[in-house]
């Protein structure tokens, strides 16, 4: 069990709870810190973590060395609202994410939470230029329908959400509290620099769901200075994968003419693919190489209709 330091008391009536780690994109973080500022809470406690993190580095600071801190966990409440956000400057990992987990939800029932939230990312083979969508995953089928019925989300049908953006709903439902982790869509090529557009739909959902006003002119600020700089990486994918269909491929378009050791890579590729959306990119690429894509389509798409999000 981690030390929980309380800095100053709040009453809150049966709150929501909102967390965020870091993860792809930091979509679910910034959007969460987003509503944290915007709604002006209070921090009123703190996780210590320092005993369960194993520095990796050390920190230069005028030609010294410095140990690092030990990242942050706090605690911010809304009280108006019945509001309590957690938010983690990192994810920790093996058996401490779980002890994590685990006292955030002793937390959570200290202050007789009744729901919890999380958001991620939900990488998919799109252009920016799309609008970013939200699914949801929700620990209980009464949750899950409020949210498609009330708030018109989509319904991710399995598949998996890795870190703990995805594990704390998951632990929450051991312990009957509802709980569900919002994903909005990004595109694949975008999975390691912000992403945005994606935070500002988490945002304009949580806000629903909170029945509160936020003004995103901030966020709307960052998508335009964004999508300047996507449309030049989008390019520049694009660029790629049209010098690859260049190539001299045979054209394997029939599957009876497709070579075995193709055919093999191919069935690889979808299987790495089902478990890890990130090679869904690669096995795009080796299909269009062989010019295979209109025979795989159907195949290729049901990744993502069934498909796995990330936190």
């Amino acid at each position: 069990m981690m030390s929980i330091n309380i800095y100053r008391k709040m009453n809150v009536k049966n709150p929501t709870l909102l967390a965020a780690w870091p993860g792809m994109g930091n979509v679910g973080l910034r959007a969460i810190d987003y509503l944290r500022k915007k709604l002006e809470t209070t921090l009123f406690a703190e996780i210590d973590v320092s005993e369960f993190v194993i520095p990796d580095m050390v920190v230069v600071k005028d030609g010294i060395t410095e140990m690092p801190r030990a990242p942050k966990n706090l605690f911010y409440c809304q009280r108006d609202l019945g509001l309590i956000i957690f938010e983690a400057e990192n994810q920790l990992k093996d058996k401490h994410s779980i002890t994590l987990v685990n006292d955030i939800l002793d937390f959570a029932q200290r202050y007789n939470v009744k729901r919890i939230f999380t958001g991620a990312a939900f990488p998919l083979p799109i252009s920016y230029e799309e609008p970013s969508k939200v699914y949801v995953v929700a620990n209980k089928k009464s949750l899950s329908n409020i949210l498609f019925s009330k708030y018109g989300l989509k319904i991710m049908e399995s598949g998996q959400i890795s870190g703990l953006n995805g594990l704390l709903p998951g632990l929450a439902k051991q312990r009957e509290i509802e709980a569900a982790c919002l994903l909005a869509t990004m595109p694949l090529y975008a999975m390691n620099i912000p992403y945005p557009k994606a935070s500002k739909s988490l945002v304009e959902v949580f806000a629903r769901i909170l029945n509160v006003r936020v003004n995103t002119e901030e966020l709307n600020q960052s998508i335009q200075n964004m999508e300047m700089e996507m449309e030049k990486l989008e390019e520049s994918v694009k660029g790629q994968i049209s010098a690859a269909k260049e190539e001299d491929f045979p054209d394997a378009s029939k599957e009876e003419e497709i070579p075995g050791y193709v055919r093999k890579k191919i069935e690889r590729l979808f299987r790495e693919a089902k478990l890890d959306k990130k090679k869904a990119y690669i096995l795009k690429e080796e299909l269009d190489k062989w010019n295979l894509f209109e025979l795989y389509e159907d195949r290729f798409l049901d990744l993502f209709e069934k498909g796995e999000a990330q936190a």
